[in-house]
């Protein structure tokens, strides 16, 4: 009997999950299925590598042994699907990712179209929603892999910078600042401020770059907090107040001189997209493939 790779990542599922049941449901297998190729990859060892108690699961010296080379072997599978998605055009599956509201809304529906072109076989379903609500879905294995706005931190979360944007600050067409060439950031702090809710990817990011320049968020004179872009874009050209939105969320309304974007020489709210995923996973190769689409191509050209 040969060495199975797959055997390898049900150890390490069982392993890092401490259960057989939870590896089973991490891995879309039945427990006894899980079950069955441990045993299989301990008889071909010949010594156990975990052991079995009511409460958890434990590691043998064997199991801790080998832990580090299964998950060596899973990062070279991934590394692997990522090189070799590269230059395979007849993929068919479906891809399924969580995107987080601005990048749901307004940037990958411009992009899906030229990816389609390139994997027309590969069709894709997309859950829109905040960052928090996207973690707790990879985590409870509701979604492979999610696209978010601001960095985040969990031990179990593999994230990467996939894409860059820049939020801008936009104003009414009638307000005083529309007629502004630039202002300083402590002037547009006079004004009133509709913004998108607490725990976005918008709001994270422009509270992380006020703060650096020592201005307190809670501070701002906030009239509205709402739950989408596109929402805040519709209050800001009817006068209600003041934003920070992406670039590529206002063109459309720029360019009907709804809204107007004006310059802060003193401040950039630059930020990067991020892929997040659980660090034990291995995507499908549908994910592979967009994410390397992200990565590799020019995106500006369509964005």
């Amino acid at each position: 009997m040969a060495l199975n790779f797959h055997q390898l990542h049900i150890f390490y599922m069982v392993a890092e999950r401490g259960s057989f049941s939870a590896a089973a449901q991490s891995l879309h297998m039945t427990q006894p299925a899980v079950t069955m190729q441990v045993q299989s990859l301990e008889d071909y060892f010949g010594t156990k590598l975990l052991q079995r108690s009511t409460k958890r699961i434990e590691l043998t010296d064997a199991g801790r042994a080998l832990m580090p080379f299964a998950k060596s072997s899973i990062d070279l599978i991934r590394d692997t699907d990522q090189t070799m998605s590269t230059f395979t055009k007849q993929l068919k599956g479906r891809l399924q990712l969580g995107s987080s509201l601005t990048i749901g809304e307004y940037i990958l529906p411009r992009l899906l179209g030229p990816f389609g072109q390139e994997y027309p076989h590969i069709s894709i379903s997309m859950k829109v929603m905040n960052t928090a609500q996207i973690m707790e879905e990879i985590l409870n294995h509701q979604l492979n892999f999610g696209l978010i706005e601001a960095p985040v931190n969990h031990p179990d979360m593999h994230m990467e910078a996939v894409m860059s944007d820049e939020l801008k600050l936009v104003v009414p067409s009638n307000h005083p600042l529309a007629e502004r060439a630039s202002v300083s950031i402590n002037e547009v702090m006079e004004h009133s401020f509709v913004l998108r809710e607490q725990g976005s990817g918008t709001r994270l990011v422009m509270e992380e770059q006020l703060a650096k320049k020592k201005i307190d968020p809670s501070k701002m004179k906030i009239v509205m907090e709402l739950g989408s872009t596109g929402a805040v874009k519709s209050a800001v050209e009817a006068g209600l107040g003041i934003s920070f939105l992406s670039t590529s969320s206002v063109k459309h309304e720029v360019a009907l001189g709804l809204i107007k974007i004006v310059k802060i020489p003193d401040i950039k709210f630059q930020r990067q997209f991020y892929s997040i995923y659980l660090k034990s996973a291995l995507l499908p190769i549908s994910a592979v493939t967009f994410l390397t689409f992200l990565r590799e191509r020019d995106l500006k050209q369509w964005l």
